[in-house]
């Protein structure tokens, strides 16, 4: 959790400094992005809110996806975190949405993913949205991986 609270304070300096807002939406990472950017003293200047969307019902629920919206989408898919993450933004009326989608392990999803996969996205003044693919079936160092690397998307693109 230290690494990822290394990156979030970076995260934090910039989002404080610029007066700007971010929202969280993320899966098998099961909230250490959102943990990693709370740990951080004054991050209600910042976090308006995330949420874990793990499995359909979350996504109709919390995100207010339906099932139409989802055609030709699958998840675990970087269209799918474009989504989460726009519709964050969205939905939160923030500066910044940050969302991430994957198959921790130790088996991979019914979507044909192999455990070690995840796809993150940013949205907002500039957006992002990539794949990483850890060889792993370590569900705890996956879980690990893909925050960092969510969070450090987050961060190259608030450097841009």
């Amino acid at each position: 959790m230290k690494e990822l609270v290394t990156i979030a304070e970076k995260i934090a300096a910039k989002l404080i400094e610029r007066k700007q807002t971010i929202a969280v939406a993320e899966s098998s990472t099961g909230g250490l992005i959102s943990a990693a950017l709370l740990a951080v003293p004054g991050a209600s200047a910042y976090f308006l809110g995330g949420g874990v969307i793990y499995t359909r019902d979350a996504r109709r629920i919390l995100m207010d996806i339906p099932d139409e919206a989802m055609k030709g989408i699958r998840s675990a898919s970087e269209a799918y975190a474009k989504l989460l993450a726009s519709q964050m933004r969205q939905r939160f009326g923030t500066d910044w949405g940050l969302s991430e989608t994957g198959a921790t392990g130790p088996t991979g999803n019914r979507y044909g993913d192999a455990a070690g996969h995840s796809c993150m996205a940013v949205a907002g003044p500039n957006d992002a949205v990539i794949t990483l693919e850890t060889g792993s079936a370590d569900r705890q160092a996956n879980m690990q991986a893909f925050a960092g690397a969510a969070l450090n998307l987050l961060l190259q693109n608030l450097s841009r």
